[in-house]
């Protein structure tokens, strides 16, 4: 009876929340227990989709997309969503600025649409491109990541009084006399309303998505520099991955090394590594190991950027740490009798063109296997 009471007193406050207002986390369909970077990729992708360019004449699209707004700017702010926690969407617009006041689609994307309100006019003159290298661990391109930007951006305001604008150059011809004629070039220009430069502070959510390379891109549309007679061009932060003390990426694919005891390479051993996310990957070797010897480890490399349920292969190569002291006769002729090798001799080749050296004694396949590694 005591587990009962509260979870039905619960249950009645979710439902009172839900009865004053909008379902704000039904809207971005995210648990109530949803961390803030949950939150932010959650409306980023339902975002894209129901954008109004996307959905042209389509009422229910509108109000979905002015409902996915209105969900985000409050869950997305502590205070605002503590209040929506207790009191719903009605104690949020007690509060003041409720939900529905702001757009963030800029911040994830910038001032303009650049997927489904068709292409640019390639006869508006565009500002520059503006390209920021955007440095991210290997941790945040394993698990996803949005990084808050804050950008001083240069903007045209409407000022006082007129200019030229638009201005191009015509081909005049002028009659000097019977039959002669001469051509000559004018400039010529339209009247615009007078603009002056100005600077805006903008904040935007740059998404480091799960399993992202170096090298891609994430554009914010019309973001760039500004043009006096036409649009401004776009911002484009490129990921650049900054180097990882234990880890090597290779596509999809990781590579660490390990460096273990001579006793351990001979009699086998076991141990963890700490994974990107923090989870444990289990080692095993029961077998001899070699310096070079290598472990694949399936699914547990980098998330595909397709498909984040997808991973690529964790790869461990192995030293082997030999000691440095002194061994005595008593130990060497133990080491001998249990290793049984006086019959294995030193064995001279090219170490630059390992494909082409093999032991005798371990016949052809010993090839295949140096090249599959």
């Amino acid at each position: 009876m005591r587990l009962i009471e509260p979870l039905l007193l619960g249950l009645a406050v979710f439902a009172e929340i839900v009865l004053s207002g909008r379902d704000f986390y039904k809207i971005l369909g995210v648990s109530r227990n949803a961390n803030a970077n949950q939150i932010k990729k959650a409306y980023r992708k339902l975002a894209k989709e129901l954008h109004p360019d996307k959905h042209h004449g389509d009422d229910s699209a509108h109000e979905k997309f002015q409902d996915l707004g209105a969900a985000y700017e409050t869950l997305s702010d502590k205070e605002k969503r503590a209040i929506y926690d207790r009191s719903g969407e009605e104690g949020v617009n007690k509060m003041g600025n409720g939900g529905g006041g702001h757009d963030p689609f800029s911040s994830f994307f910038g001032d303009f649409f650049g997927g489904g309100g068709g292409e640019r006019d390639e006869r508006v003159p565009r500002g520059a491109d503006v390209v920021v290298d955007l440095w991210v661990s290997l941790e945040e391109l394993y698990s996803g990541h949005f990084v808050e930007v804050k950008r001083k951006k240069a903007v045209y305001k409407a000022a006082s009084g007129t200019r030229q604008c638009n201005c191009r150059h015509e081909m005049r011809t002028e009659q000097m006399g019977m039959g002669r004629f001469q051509m000559y070039q004018v400039k010529v220009c339209d009247e615009c309303p007078n603009v002056k430069l100005a600077q805006e502070t903008r904040t935007l959510e740059v998404e480091v998505e799960s399993g992202a390379e170096d090298g891609d891109e994430q554009v914010f549309v019309g973001e760039g520099e500004p043009h006096v007679d036409g649009e401004p061009g776009d911002l484009k932060f490129r990921v650049r991955t900054q180097k990882h003390p234990r880890f090597e990426r290779k596509g999809d694919d990781l590579y660490t090394n390990v460096t273990v005891s001579l006793q351990d390479a001979l009699v086998g051993f076991s141990m963890e590594i700490d994974h990107l996310d923090g989870h444990k990957v289990q080692i095993v070797r029961e077998k001899v190991t070699w310096p070079g010897a290598r472990i694949k480890k399936k699914e547990e490399g980098m998330p595909s950027k397709e498909d984040s349920n997808t991973k690529g292969s964790l790869f461990i190569i192995f030293d082997v740490q030999f000691p440095k002291g002194e061994i005595s006769q008593i130990q060497k002729d133990a080491i001998m009798e249990i290793l049984q090798q006086q019959d294995v001799n030193p064995v001279i080749y090219n170490g630059y063109r390992p494909n082409y050296f093999c032991m005798p004694s371990l016949s052809i396949f010993c090839i295949k296997t140096i090249i599959s590694i």
